[in-house]
Order: C-alpha cells, then structure tokens, then sequence
C-alpha cells in the first residue's frame, strides 16, 4: 500500500511539473506583453525647464537661485559627475543641472514638493529622492572644502579683518541659531524650545567677512548652547591641544601674559583660554571693562548678520519642512556651504532677502560654571590692550 501511494505522489508531482513546463513555452511563445505607461507625462515641466528658465535675465535667476548664473555653474560643475546617473533601457535620467536646479529651487523658496514636481515637470517621489541625493553629494562634495577653520595666510586675514573692527587677536565669532523642524516622533520635548517650537541647534563660527568657518549642528532646540560647544568637536580639539585652538606662534603677550588667538561668544558661552566673552557684572562694570564689552560686541555682530543672510538665501531654514532630523542637520550644513560659495563670489544680497517675519530666537540663560585656566587673565590682558 505504501509503495503504490508513493508511486501516485511522484506521478502527480510529474503531471504538476509537464503543465507548467506546458504553460512556460506557451508564454514564450506568445511574447511579452508591453507596458503601456512608464511614467506620466508632463510637458509643462518640460517647457518650463528648457523655455522659462533659459530665457531668465540675471536679475529673475538671482532671485530665484539665490545666486547668479556663473555661481550656479560653479557650484555644477563642482559636484557634475556625482550627480550624473548611468543610461539604461529603462527612461532616461534628469540631466545633474536639472537635479541640482529642482533642490536650490526648494532651498531657496518655501515651496512644498507638490509645487516644485509640477513646476519642474516630475514626479511627486522624484523632489523628495532629489532632496536626500542632491543633498547628501554637496555636503559630501563640498563641505570640508568651503568650511574649515582658518589657517596660514587665510588665518592672518581674519586677524587683520576683526582687528579692523576694533577686537585684535580674534579669529572668529561663535554663536548658535535655531532652524525650526516639525515635531519628531521620537523625543519630541527635548526639540521643544523657550519660545515654543520645534527647533534643532545651528553652532557656528564665522569670519570678518560673514563666512562659516565651522558648523555644528543637529541638536535639540531645548539644549543650552553650552552644552551645544561642550560636546563639539570644535571644543574638544581646543581643550585637546592645551587650550590653543590656533597655532601658539600667533599669540601675543600682554602685561607678561601670553593671550593666544581665540573666539568671542556671548555670555552663553564658558570663558575659555581660546574663547571669549563680555564681562556679565553689569551693574559694577568698570569704564574699561564696558569699553572691552563694546568692543567685543561690536566684532561680534559679524556672527548674527551671516546667521541673517544665511536664512534669507535659504528660506527652507525658516519654516518647518517635513522632513526628518536627520535630513534637516545636512540641509543646514549644505546651506552654508552655499553660503559661503555665494560670499566667497561676491554675490548679491538683496534687500527683500531679509527676514522680517521670522520665529523669535530662543534666549539662553548666562553660562554660570568655571572657566579654563588662566581665562580670566587673559581676559583681563585683552581688557588691556583695547584701552
């Protein structure tokens, strides 16, 4: 009985493999069929693309780029080959200055994807894929190229620009920014900032002429902006190096003591051998220490107006985009790249790029906690030496 139930099993597992086998060469044998659609048509993208957009003058590229034609060739230029996708048999790729124009276009305006997909003539997924690539390849591409602190030649400028400006021995000016992000899923309290919006944490360095020397930033709009520079590998390379965050051959001696070159923060910030920052005793300040305040504030300024421009460049930085975290950290970073790229040019910064309806900054209670070594010397020498 086993024996002939056996024999039944392979001959139906026999009779199952000859009607497949059957059915395959019957297929074959009629041919695939075609898909009918590959992708929606839009030919108004494409119009606009190809007719609109070469027939715009300086000034309509400008205002819409945020930057000239010849930057915008630039920047292409720079990141061509990584934007550039193979051709297959399947639809062929956006060009790499349609890809980078569709992500300036929605750094530069608030435009939602759904507005930017008709415009451009592409698909709802495509923006949003666009965002994330285009992105991640300048910031790969570029960031360490326009951003880093200065050095050499380009350290002694900074020196001279913000000696101009009435504060010596300073290399740049450090402060934070918040960028507003909607509420994340994980967490979203610690986002939660004073005046009442999600916000994720811009810290950075700029120069005498406006441009960010280093940028640090992704974390939570509730967190003080010590504890922002305290976790910042900007500070654990200071305190690594003994305090000297620029070579110690540009230091300086002052009333015999040695004043290396440093930052200026606000009273956010720790008082540092290598950072900054006005005497905070303001009901018993001394003429000399209010003159020191002055003038370190007055250098200051170059940090807060770069964090203006930046935003009025970059009008994705003003409103809660949907995207996530993570994302927005590399949109900001990349934001000032371009930035700097646009200084670095001597682009044009209209007057109605300023921002006049944006959310109010968050205010940071005074950094009460001890200072380096020998910080309140120094501060004192520098007090000295502005008299």
């Amino acid at each position: 009985m086993k024996e002939n139930e056996a024999a039944r099993r392979k001959a139906r597992r026999r009779h199952r493999m000859l009607k497949a086998t059957v059915l395959c060469t019957r297929l074959m044998q009629l041919g695939v069929s075609k898909r009918r659609l590959w992708m929606v048509r839009r030919p108004q993208g494409a119009v606009f693309w190809s007719n609109v957009l070469e027939n715009f003058n300086e000034d309509q590229w400008r205002q819409h780029f945020r930057m000239s034609r010849d930057t915008f060739e630039f920047v292409l230029q720079l990141v061509e080959l990584s934007l550039r996708r193979k051709l297959t048999n399947w639809r062929k790729p956006l060009e790499p200055r349609r890809r980078l124009a569709i992500v300036l276009w929605w750094y530069a305006t608030p435009g939602e994807y759904r507005t930017i997909s008709c415009l451009f003539g592409v698909g709802l997924s495509t923006v949003c894929t666009l965002v994330h690539e285009v992105t991640a390849t300048l910031k790969r591409k570029l960031l360490k190229r326009f951003i880093s602190l200065p050095k050499g030649e380009a350290l002694q400028k900074a020196l001279n620009g913000f000696a101009e400006r009435g504060y010596p021995l300073c290399a740049g000016a450090i402060d934070g920014s918040h960028i507003p992000i909607i509420a994340p899923q994980e967490d979203a309290t610690a986002y939660y900032n004073r005046k009442g919006w999600h916000s994720i944490v811009l810290q950075a360095v700029v120069d005498h002429n406006f441009c960010f020397t280093d940028v640090y930033v992704g974390w939570p709009g509730r967190t003080h902006d010590a504890r922002v520079l305290s976790n910042s590998p900007i500070f654990k390379m200071a305190e690594q190096q003994g305090g000297y965050l620029f070579p110690r051959e540009n230091s300086m001696t002052v009333n015999d003591v040695e004043v290396p070159v440093h930052l200026i923060g606000d009273a956010a910030y720790p008082l540092k051998n290598w950072l900054m920052k006005g005497f905070t005793n303001h009901h018993a300040l001394t003429p000399q220490q209010r003159h020191y305040n002055y003038r370190l504030s007055s250098a200051r300024m170059v940090v807060e107006n770069a964090f203006g421009r930046l935003k009025g460049r970059w009008r994705c930085l003003l409103k809660r985009n949907d995207v996530d975290t993570a994302l927005m950290s590399d949109v900001v970073a990349v934001c000032c790249v371009l930035h700097n790229i646009c200084e670095l040019n001597k682009e044009v910064y209209l007057p109605d790029w300023n921002i006049t309806d944006d959310l109010q900054e968050p205010d940071q209670d005074m950094f009460q906690g001890v200072g380096g070594h020998n910080c309140q010397g120094i501060r004192e020498a520098m007090m000295t030496l502005l008299s």
